[in-house]
């Protein structure tokens, strides 16, 4: 039997990574786009779980099927304490002309902010939320831990894959596969910590 969860997304590079990972565990991994569901809920939590949850109690809601969440954001030190964190979305979308557009905009922008300052530190934070058929929520999260490069690098990945340097393997994420990416990213690592606990539900 198919096994599907629905990823409360409509980021298809959000959704091509959920699918990638998910996919060798026999999960099929569609988006609420593919029930016709376009509208998006208030993120107005004050955590990365906190966002996960409404998002995945949006959903739930209305499919009555089992539903994944993620909240995610790069926190950069030089731009302030856990900042844009969960209003990364939001501060991309300030400074893009348009909120369609890419994230070519907004990574000059962090580059030219940062230019001569030698605090590079950042991280990426991911929290994922579960909500099963019968309601119950499960969380998981992950982070890793780099910095802002010094210029783009690649064009692999999506929002600010291309300036961010891991402090794992010193991979640069807009340059490395989808694989090695999964293996370190923050998203990576909550997902594999959702993947063991269907794995142990499931007596795998």
């Amino acid at each position: 039997m198919e096994k599907i969860i629905v990823l409360a997304s409509h980021n298809k590079g959000k959704l091509r990574e959920f699918q990638e990972i998910l996919k060798p565990f026999g999960y099929t991994v569609k988006s609420v786009k593919d029930f016709g569901h376009t509208e998006e809920p208030v993120e107005d939590g004050k955590t990365y779980a906190e966002n996960a949850y409404i998002k995945a109690k949006y959903y739930f809601d209305a499919l009555k099927m089992p539903v994944i969440a993620d909240d995610s954001g790069i926190e950069i030190e030089a731009l302030g304490e856990h900042y844009p964190g969960i209003y990364s979305a939001r501060f991309a979308d300030q400074i893009k002309d348009n909120p369609s557009d890419g994230y070519e905009k907004v990574n000059a922008y962090i580059l030219e902010k940062l230019k001569g300052n030698p605090n590079r530190r950042a991280s990426y934070h991911c929290a994922i939320c579960l909500i099963e058929k019968d309601g119950k929520v499960s969380s998981f999260d992950g982070v890793c831990e780099g910095q802002i490069a010094s210029e783009k690098n690649g064009t692999h990945g999506f929002g600010y894959d291309p300036i961010f340097k891991a402090d794992e393997g010193g991979l640069y994420f807009g340059i490395v596969s989808e694989d090695e990416k999964n293996r370190i990213s923050h998203r990576g690592k909550a997902l594999e910590k959702l993947v063991a606990y269907l794995k142990e539900k499931e007596g795998n």
